[in-house]
């Protein structure tokens, strides 16, 4: 059989999961990495793995000869630049996770992959992702809203991508950011009152920033307040930590989340309640077990001679899965 060959670009901690689900995937394997610090990437894993510069497409695509790319990159500033570049050269995946801005990212994608022949699955991950479908399906069944909650637990969860965009920030050395569900905000859903929710109603932010010697703090905190699609419709706080207390005490990635619709079904008005739960021990390497299952949807749909952009909501669920045909009916239907 011959196997899906995958070139991971980027390579922080989603980067880190993709190369260790595709190690797990019977059917795919590991070209190559691209980075735009190739150096570092050589120093982390030696000779393990060969590694090039992100920034020649056509040198790479020719040396690695890949059927897809996973996008590792940033929501922020590096997937809406390097995916129209990248779709062009190769079929590729990513977890674009700015809400707001999803559309366009859609669009400027889809252009690019049509230009060039090629296929993009977009914005995939566990949200948007996973519960994109899950919310799609409970209003399919139901009729109702479908509302999504992060960060279940006391601690809350860890965003990556909006961790990501406090780094961006001017005067930041490190960050992390931890979303909060209101626990009424679930409880109004459960109870079916079918809340008319603002982003802001359902959850909390909290930042822990590291800030770099000599930063404005005062200039940081209104940068982070006021950042649209990330920060500006939440109510957020901010603790300015040191390098040693964000290791120390934030070490890891665990997050969580829950889906939830209640209606009502036929004349007598049954009650009906779908929920959907994730926990992940570690959220990078979640977003990498589902990017690496649509990396294998994407090299099916370019076999077929598709090309354009897709999301989860576009793609037959056994196009994700490495079992063929009659072991899905037999086993798993």
């Amino acid at each position: 059989m011959k196997k899906i060959r995958v070139v991971i670009a980027g390579y922080g901690n989603v980067g880190r999961g993709v190369r260790q689900a595709l190690a797990r995937a019977c059917d795919m394997e590991l070209a190559g990495i691209v980075s735009r610090s190739p150096e570092r990437v050589k120093k982390e894993l030696g000779d393990a793995v060969p590694v090039l510069p992100i920034a020649d497409a056509g040198a790479w695509t020719a040396a690695f000869r890949p059927d897809v790319a996973i996008l590792c990159g940033g929501s922020k500033q590096d997937l809406p630049k390097q995916g129209p570049e990248l779709v062009r050269a190769v079929n590729t995946v990513d977890s674009f996770d700015n809400h707001s801005r999803l559309p366009e990212h859609f669009h400027a994608m889809d252009d690019a992959a049509k230009a060039t022949g090629h296929v993009s699955v977009i914005s995939t991950g566990w949200d948007p992702g996973i519960f994109s479908l899950e919310r799609t399906l409970a209003n399919a069944f139901l009729g109702v809203r479908a509302y999504g909650f992060y960060g279940m637990t006391p601690k809350g969860g860890l965003s990556m991508g909006h961790s990501d965009a406090l780094r961006t920030i001017e005067g930041v050395q490190d960050a992390r950011q931890y979303t909060h569900a209101i626990p009424e905000a679930v409880e109004r859903v459960r109870r079916g009152e079918n809340p008319d929710f603002q982003p802001g109603d359902m959850h909390t932010r909290e930042c822990f920033i590291v800030a770099k010697p000599g930063a404005d703090l005062d200039k940081i905190r209104k940068t982070v307040v006021e950042m649209p699609g990330y920060f500006a419709p939440y109510k957020t706080t901010i603790h300015f930590v040191t390098q040693e207390e964000l290791n120390e005490k934030y070490a890891g990635f665990p997050h969580d989340g829950l889906v939830i619709a209640s209606g009502k079904t036929g004349d007598a008005g049954h009650s009906a309640d779908i929920e959907y739960h994730c926990r992940w021990g570690s959220n990078p390497e979640a977003t990498a077990n589902v990017l690496v299952a649509h990396a294998r949807a994407a090299a099916r749909l370019a076999a077929e001679g598709r090309k354009g952009a897709y999301t989860i909501l576009n793609i037959p669920p056994a196009y994700l899965s490495p079992l063929d045909q009659e072991e899905l009916l037999a086993h798993w239907m």
